[in-house]
């Protein structure tokens, strides 16, 4: 089976894809992305399960967890800069490789992290967050220009909802000695291994749940690389998706500039919004009065509440077919993501809803918001438009934008807003990024919106064959 851009020679597995059912290729697909993005979060946020107490960055303001998660970040948005490059000209035989050893070199430096000490552990989380950056760019490559994009997209983004409370979860068990107790039930190795793990170390429990995840990243992979390349019917409907070289993304930018300029402002702040609920959920819930003893599973809960109503929406947006439309709904969905985060806070200082309704809406909204950068919405902006290259473009310079938001927000946090709590701070944000992500949302989808029936000129988007 050829694509317009590559040869991708095909496994008796990924043969029997391409002439399957649809339903039958979207259930893999979203089972093999969804799982191989699930277990990179086991590398990516485990660290932000402890609490780090009483200690600080070389004696500065700041404290070490946000220093730690500065220096991931920083990692992490270095990443997405260099992934702008990396992300959009890669091979396709190239993608399974690059992923393995990205998740290697993470978890190597988590093993590093442990036997740092504390001041040092910022250079360790630095290089553990560099190659996990590329890691959502790679995935994306293998759904991106099907027909079923955006269920695809909705399932895959759905496993950094979830996965990120379940690592925590698993974390902060791991540090309790309950998954030393579930090791003691495993017949023959279990007990011994039981014996060396007790209760993890701070330091020691990212590397740890990073290795109890290894061995199904790397089967994740394998079934993710599995996956045919997008037929003839895909490339009609949804535009050929191809590597872009340097001119090609300078003319894309130049073309949708004060667009993208409003689209970055919000990602800008709301990348960090979402950032620094996910990082510091537990001091929040602590502000709550939600205590971990009598709470061992609320992240998760919440979480997985927040991916089904997110995957709901998502999957909603596959049933418009129209691209001009779906590129409509998508900014609707957005729009009112970030409309919900204000009401949701309204409705908790009026007593209305508990703190657990409230964290979980907060979550549910933001990432309404958010999972589209990621996904969908450049993706239908592409197919509407007409233009020819690659989504993952888009999105990589969304995230580097976005993660610099990340790394300032927190860096204002506890700089210049120390004596603030961090649930106090939060509810401010939230109303912050009410008002200016609906702002920026709405100008810039009517924006877009006068560009859908104007594609690059084809001289300035000339396609690069790959060989």
């Amino acid at each position: 089976m050829k694509s317009h851009t590559h040869r991708v020679p095909f496994g008796r597995l990924s043969g029997w894809l391409a002439a399957a059912p649809s339903w039958i290729f979207i259930l893999f697909a979203i089972s093999a992305s969804f799982s191989t993005y699930f277990c990179m979060y086991a590398f990516r946020k485990p660290f932000t399960a402890a609490k780090y107490e009483g200690l600080t960055f070389l004696d500065s303001e700041i404290t070490l967890k946000t220093a730690l998660v500065i220096s991931q970040i920083l990692g992490y948005a270095l990443s997405k800069y260099v992934g702008i490059k990396v992300c959009s000209e890669i091979r396709p035989q190239q993608r399974a490789r690059a992923l393995l050893g990205l998740v290697l070199a993470s978890e190597l430096a988590l093993v590093l992290f442990a036997f740092l000490p504390d001041p040092w552990k910022c250079l360790a989380i630095f290089l553990n967050g560099f190659p996990l950056g590329m890691v959502w760019g790679l995935v994306v490559w293998y759904l991106e220009g099907r027909r079923s994009s955006e269920v695809l997209l909705a399932g895959l983004s759905c496993a950094f909802i979830v996965s990120s409370g379940i690592v925590k979860d698993f974390g902060r068990a791991m540090m309790g000695g309950g998954v030393a107790e579930v090791w003691a039930s495993v017949p023959v190795v279990g007990p011994w291994i039981a014996s060396q793990m007790g209760q993890v170390s701070e330091s020691w429990m990212p590397a740890a749940v990073g290795l109890h995840f290894l061995p199904l990243f790397f089967l994740s992979v394998w079934l993710l690389n599995q996956l045919p390349p997008p037929n003839k019917t895909d490339m009609a409907i949804k535009t050929a998706r191809q590597p872009m070289d340097g001119r090609q993304r300078v003319s894309f930018v130049k073309h949708f500039f004060p667009g993208l300029c409003l689209l970055l402002v919000a990602y800008f702040f709301l990348t960090a919004y979402r950032d620094f609920r996910d990082n510091y959920m537990v001091e929040i819930l602590e502000g709550l009065q939600y205590s971990y003893d009598d709470n061992q599973t609320i992240i998760t809960r919440a979480e997985t509440l927040v991916a089904f109503g997110v995957i709901l929406a998502m999957g909603l947006l596959n049933f418009f077919r129209d691209n001009r439309t779906g590129l409509i709904a998508a900014f609707s969905v957005m729009t009112g993501g970030v409309i919900l985060l204000g009401v949701s806070t309204l409705l908790l200082e009026m007593g209305t809803i508990s703190g657990f309704w409230w964290l979980t809406l907060t979550g549910l909204g933001s990432y309404l918001a958010y999972v589209p950068y990621g996904s969908l919405l450049f993706d239908r902006m592409i197919a509407t438009t007409k233009v020819a290259g690659t989504a993952v473009f888009a999105i990589y310079v969304a995230d580097a934008i976005g993660y610099t938001g990340s790394v300032g927000i927190q860096l204002y946090k506890d700089l210049a807003a120390g004596e603030m709590s961090r649930l106090v701070f939060f509810k401010g944000y939230t109303w912050f990024m009410t008002f200016l992500g609906a702002f920026c949302l709405v100008v810039s989808c009517f924006y877009f919106l006068g560009k859908t029936s104007k594609a690059l000129p084809e001289e300035n988007l000339e396609t690069t064959s790959v060989r």
